[in-house]
């Protein structure tokens, strides 16, 4: 009895002894060698508790090779463009302009093809701003076409079921573009500006 009760004893204690919790990391001050930043609640965005608003922080990542001290095996693969998410990203951003109530987005390795629905009076204007809003998501070496004619909604529908394997998916896709031109491509960038017109082909 007496050795199941001294074991039992042990036990707790030990359970106890573990469960110190975060008061051994703080005599560094919060600041571990896997993080180095103590000020962790505001790097994460949680401020006394409250999960604080992200459209007003500054994006912010600091990355190490590994966060063991001399290895070098670790390899990532490199960044990939999530063709999907930025179409969806430059299609809501589109509709939320004025005067624009539907688009329909591509995004290829090196163009965006935006057709959508407009109701405005000054064609141009609204071409600029939703070629700009394209601009804004993708990188700087992508084409970007726009039209308001809602004729091309169904073709840039109908392209988003190819993919770059397809054979002839590039004549499909110039074909479109010769067709989106035809429409108000918005103001002509300035000087010493690609300003993503123009398709290089």
């Amino acid at each position: 009895m007496q050795k199941k009760l001294l074991v039992y004893v042990l036990f707790v204690s030990l359970l106890a002894a573990c469960s110190g919790g975060d008061k051994a990391g703080d005599q560094y001050g919060g600041v571990s060698h896997l993080h180095p930043d103590s000020r962790r609640s505001e790097v994460y965005g949680d401020v006394k508790g409250k999960r604080a608003d992200k459209s007003h922080q500054f994006g912010y990542y600091r990355h190490q090779k590994s966060p063991i001290m001399g290895d070098k095996s670790a390899r990532h693969k490199p960044p990939v463009l999530d063709r999907k998410k930025l179409a969806r990203d430059i299609g809501r951003l589109t509709t939320d302009l004025p005067n624009v109530n539907d688009a329909a987005v591509l995004v290829t390795d090196d163009e965006v093809l935006v057709a959508y629905d407009s109701d405005t009076a000054n064609r141009e204007l609204t071409a600029d701003q939703v070629r700009k809003t394209a601009m804004s998501v993708v990188p700087r070496f992508y084409h970007v076409y726009v039209s308001d004619n809602k004729m091309l909604i169904r073709d840039v529908e109908t392209l988003s079921s190819l993919n770059t394997q397809n054979k002839n998916v590039t004549e499909a896709i110039d074909a479109v573009i010769r067709e989106m031109v035809k429409t108000p491509q918005g103001l002509r960038p300035g000087k010493g500006s690609s300003g993503g017109m123009g398709s290089g082909r």
